[in-house]
């Protein structure tokens, strides 16, 4: 039977769940030191003074790092994508220099012996700040007389875009109805269940760098270390280790990560950094703070013709580096239409900065700001007209007949089982009894909602998304497969697992194409000193990307794996079968041997293989020739409310989801159910709050 399809259970899990997993925080170095950060109390303010004496002078205290010091090891960088054309953003350094632009922001770095000795020192330093004029919401960025957080850049304008399709003047003057509506969108951030931290450490004999750190993305980090410190990329070594949750959290380089390797440079010992939770809430990249006023156009039969968008995103003092703050705007401007046929648009995007902590790529990236106000708007439609919501989204949603198909914003939706999805959500819940519960407890005084809402999901992007934008951040991933003397398959992949269960749905793929047992297949990730090069891990890209690394690489080796059996089984390599660890002849059961019989022959006596390559390793590299590829699904929530408290309880939640070939349904599942747990506490429960000071809640 074939692994592919199989729900095939984790092999880590027993590790993982028994506590034996090795996260950053749990290596440990000769001569390691622990770093301690002094971050802003303000949300901007001018440093007036700034005293480390004491804190140099504090027990187990071995360097204390300052802004300006900082500085000279390293390069300041900008979060710029050059095919955002236009865009700006003022410069960023490990450390703080004069200035702070958020509540947050690192301005001094201590190393001492112990973690608790680090801290108690950063509590010895003395700051003086002169508070400034604040920028704390997106209106107000742009406003008339607005303080502006980088003079040298003009104003608070980060980037700004027009987006339009088809004629939607002419579609506007000729609806016989216009709907609209002002949503706005709180702040999320991942809180992933590992906080953020690294280990460092320089050898200053050799310039060599190695960075333990919890990321997504490992040969980015080389990159990108390398760069800001002028240090040759190929003795920079990046280690991903096991990584508790990431959501896109840890693909983006943060400063005190920074600081913490010029630390590391400037003592010459291994140091660690490990986020505390508090520290994350105001370190970790926030997103989704977004004011959307929409407008859509249509007829009196619910059917949408045009819609307009003005959209401003608010993303902190500066854009992240090096994947930038805009995309996540970009992706709402573009996504809005969703999977219906929306023929004219008119959209515009503007990036404000702000003085809170910087946005950038989380979970879904735009896709719930977009869908969110989409179907809200559907959803005023259908009670305007009197019209069903399911029936609405029937109405407008993109026809089979009519894929593969080009939005007014320009996305190709290769292919969609939009109407499909749709009928199939409706099926499962029961939606016609659904409506009857709800006019039944209508009568008895409670208040049943049943929301509903199809979306289109953009996966595996390729290099049009960030490498033509000039970010070292790879649109290709690779997978190198090796035969062992054993049988057993060694993969060296480049897409990293934080949680998702990727190296089983490898071994299936592997497991497939090799006649093996995925038990036979060791998937290894995380190093980029021995795995082929690649983007790592994002925006849905492990298997469509990753995935078709190792299914080609795993071809490949089979190749080779024909050609020696051939020969040793005097056979054409066209009639060579792989299957349950052997390889055969068709038609004659009795010529055979093991697949570890065929490598130790190949490894250890290839002089029996006379005019073949003794290679029995392929590595193949794989990236999608299009911006991305797009899957869909449809969801429907059953909620009661509360009308006197305002509290929401979910009662029931459908979710259909097409994701295309499905490797390992249980891994499927569950990237569904958390998103859907994460999406419902977006929706209900969290919020990265300020107060009107900017001070964080």
């Amino acid at each position: 039977m074939p692994h592919v399809g199989a729900p095939i259970k984790r092999p880590d899990d027993p590790r993982l769940l028994t506590g034996r997993g090795r996260y950053v925080d749990d290596l440990t170095l000769p001569r390691m030191v622990h770093i301690a950060f002094v971050r802003s109390p303000h949300p901007h303010a001018t440093i007036t003074a700034l005293d480390v004496s004491a804190a140099q002078r504090a027990p187990s205290v071995v360097g204390v790092l300052t802004g300006a010091e900082a500085a000279r090891l390293c390069k300041p960088y900008r979060g710029i994508l050059q095919h955002y054309r236009g865009m700006k953003t003022g410069a960023m350094t490990p450390l703080a220099v004069e200035r702070v632009c958020c509540v947050g922001e690192p301005v001094v770095a201590i190393a001492a012996e112990t973690a608790a000795a680090a801290h108690d020192a950063a509590a010895l330093v003395s700051i003086e700040y002169r508070p400034l004029p604040a920028v704390l919401d997106p209106d107000a960025a742009t406003a008339p007389g607005a303080p502006v957080i980088h003079p040298e850049l003009g104003d608070n304008v980060i980037y700004e875009t027009t987006l339009r399709g088809g004629e939607p003047d002419a579609a506007f003057a000729a609806a016989a109805r216009v709907w609209r509506r002002r949503f706005t969108t709180g702040r999320h951030t991942g809180v992933p269940i590992e906080p953020r931290g690294l280990v460092a450490d320089f050898e200053p004999a050799t310039r060599a760098l190695t960075v333990w750190i919890s990321t997504q993305v490992p040969h980015m980090m080389q990159a990108v270390l390398a760069g800001l410190f002028d240090l040759p990329e190929q003795r920079v070594r990046v280690i991903a280790p096991d990584v508790g949750g990431s959501f896109g959290i840890k693909i983006h380089v943060y400063q005190d990560d920074v600081a913490a390797v010029a630390l590391a440079i400037l003592l010459g010992r291994p140091v660690k950094f490990v986020a505390t939770r508090r520290e994350s809430f105001v370190s970790d990249i926030h997103a989704r703070e977004q004011t959307i006023e929409v407008e859509l156009a249509g007829g009196d039969d619910g059917v949408v013709s045009a819609m307009r968008a003005r959209i401003t995103a608010a993303v902190g003092p500066y854009s992240a580096y090096p994947r930038s703050s805009v995309v996540e705007g970009g992706q709402v401007l573009r996504l809005l239409p969703g999977p219906y046929r929306v023929r004219h648009y008119d959209g515009t995007l503007r990036v404000v900065a702000q003085n809170k902590v910087v946005t950038s790529q989380y979970r879904a990236v735009g896709h719930p700001i977009a869908a969110a106000v989409t179907e809200s708007m559907l959803d005023v439609i259908a009670r305007d007209l009197g019209l069903d919501p399911a029936e609405v989204r029937r109405r407008n949603l993109v026809r089979p007949e009519e894929l593969p198909y080009t939005s007014a914003t320009g996305n190709v939706y290769d292919s969609g089982s939009y109407h499909a999805a749709l009928a199939r959500l409706l099926e499962a819940a029961k939606y016609d009894d659904l409506r009857s519960q709800q006019a039944a407890a209508r009568v008895q005084g409670r208040h049943l909602g049943v929301g509903l809402s199809c979306f289109i999901e953009l996966t595996g992007p390729g290099a049009q998304f960030y490498g033509v934008g000039g970010a070292p951040i790879s649109g290709q991933d690779g997978a190198t497969l090796r035969l062992e003397p054993s049988g057993a398959v060694t993969a060296l992949v480049g897409v990293t697992d934080q949680g998702q269960g990727m190296p089983t749905a490898f071994a299936q793929i592997v497991a497939d194409e090799l006649g093996i047992s995925p038990d036979g297949v060791a998937v290894r990730s995380g190093d980029t000193a021995l795995t082929p090069y690649g983007g790592g891990t994002w925006a849905s890209r492990g298997m469509p990307i990753g995935g078709s690394a190792a299914l080609l690489a795993a071809r490949a080796l089979a190749e080779k794996i024909r050609r020696v059996a051939a020969t040793l089984l005097e056979a054409h390599p066209d009639d060579i079968r792989l299957g349950d660890g052997r390889v055969g002849v068709s038609g004659a059961r009795d010529r055979g041997m093991t697949l570890a019989d065929l490598a130790r022959t190949v490894h250890f006596r290839s002089n029996e293989l006379e005019g073949l390559e003794p290679s029995l390793e392929a590595t193949v590299h794989f990236t999608n020739a299009q911006p991305g590829t797009f899957t869909n699904g449809a969801h429907l929530a059953v909620v009661e409310v509360d009308i006197e408290t305002g509290r929401v309880s979910v009662l029931r939640y459908v979710a259909v989801d097409d994701c295309g070939r499905v490797v390992n349904p249980a891994l499927v599942a569950g990237q569904i159910a958390g998103g859907v747990a994460q999406g419902l506490g977006g929706a209900l429960m969290e919020h990265c709050a300020y107060d009107g000071a900017g001070q964080p809640l």
